[in-house]
């Protein structure tokens, strides 16, 4: 098992625009680990797992050698410019095709700036609570804000390759229309502009709502057990359920998929775990990268590295063969994803990712191809 097709990166959220500096980069960094505030005095965010995957991976797509200093590196990211460093690094992350959350506007780059940047298919993802939340900044009463969320997620679903939610919990039953009611008033009159959307039943309504519309619905909740009731109210509806755990629970967003036909799950930075749960058609990459271009090319390197340790395991030992275990990494790492996301017309055109470790063959000057920001 040499190489693999370019990935389908299931979900992130875009880069940044413009340049960056230490402080920014490392503020950037630091929001990648979950980490809050600076690092401790006499060290740094690259003191960590992703901070030594991008120093391992990165350098050579900007023509530096591997692990050099984070100095160093920022330096010849500066002199290439944010604008090509940016294009440089989508289009030598190894992935094919991308899935990117709509976010604030002019925050980070759209699913189109980052398609022309990276030379690579991309499609928006919607996510639910923002756009009620939009919505909810020009509505004037309660029949306003339902009549206009309707009309939003018809318009969302039209072009969207896939709806979003951060719902924590969801019960196994959409609520009735006077309760969607009160609690719409309820949360509009206590409301403040650009407030948060945190009302269960309007999370409930606008989850049953998309699971209507047909589209996948990826579901962003830290222990998916909470939406078991859910999952099961949802079976046989037409709509698939991609779950995004939190750490530690991949091993239960696994086991969920396994149970449920139209339920799938993100295998997470540790795909190990997950292959052992659920049947390998069930499972899906992504890099949940937000703002550096750079975390797209650590999680497809630490995506695929995993990927062939675990099967080149089952390979050693005759659990199966070499192109069983190609076959596998390829349905984890874009099969399922063209199925369920139905993006059979999208061509690869990113080189395929070599699992036993990435040519470094850099390029030193500008990435030709159409213009975008980074």
């Amino acid at each position: 098992m040499d190489t693999l097709p370019p990935l389908i990166d299931q979900h992130s959220h875009g880069a940044v625009h413009g340049e960056l500096g230490l402080g920014s980069f490392e503020t950037h960094l630091a929001r990648a680990l979950g980490a809050r505030g600076p690092a401790p005095a006499g060290t740094t965010h690259f003191d960590t797992r992703t901070g030594l995957a991008l120093r391992r991976w990165c350098p050579p797509l900007l023509g530096l050698e591997p692990h050099c200093p984070p100095v160093r590196y920022l330096a010849r990211r500066r002199e290439v410019g944010a604008f090509h460093a940016g294009r440089m690094l989508l289009r030598g992350a190894g992935i094919g095709t991308f899935l990117v959350e709509s976010g604030a506007p002019g925050e980070l780059t759209s699913a189109a700036e980052l398609a022309a940047a990276a030379a690579a298919p991309a499609h928006e993802i919607v996510r639910l609570e923002p756009l009620a939340e939009q919505v909810a900044d020009t509505s004037g009463s309660v029949d306003a804000f339902l009549g206009y969320t309707a009309e939003a997620l018809y318009s969302a679903a039209q072009h969207a390759t896939a709806f979003a939610s951060g719902a924590a919990h969801c019960e196994g039953r959409a609520p009735a229309a006077g309760e969607v009611r009160r609690a719409a008033d309820r949360w509009l009159r206590g409301r403040r502009p650009g407030q948060r959307l945190r009302e269960p039943v309007l999370v409930r309504h606008l989850l049953w709502s998309a699971v209507a519309a047909g589209l996948p619905v990826q579901l962003h909740c830290p222990d998916p057990q909470s939406l078991a009731a859910f999952l099961r109210a949802t079976t046989g509806l037409g709509a698939d359920l991609v779950l995004f755990p939190g750490p530690p629970y991949h091993r239960q967003a696994a086991q969920l998929a396994a149970v449920h036909a139209h339920v799938y799950a993100d295998t997470g930075p540790y795909p190990e775990e997950a292959l052992r749960q659920a049947p390998f058609g069930k499972l899906l990459f992504s890099s949940g990268a937000r703002g550096l271009p750079e975390l797209y090319v650590t999680a497809a390197r630490l995506f695929t590295r995993a990927m062939a340790r675990v099967v080149g395991e089952w390979t050693d030992e005759g659990l199966c063969a070499a192109d069983d275990g190609r076959r596998i990494a390829e349905l984890v790492g874009s099969g399922t994803a063209r199925r369920i996301y139905r993006l059979v017309a999208d061509a690869p055109r990113a080189r395929p990712t070599d699992l036993r470790g990435p040519a470094q063959t850099p390029g030193t000057g500008p990435v030709p191809g159409t213009s975008a920001a980074d």
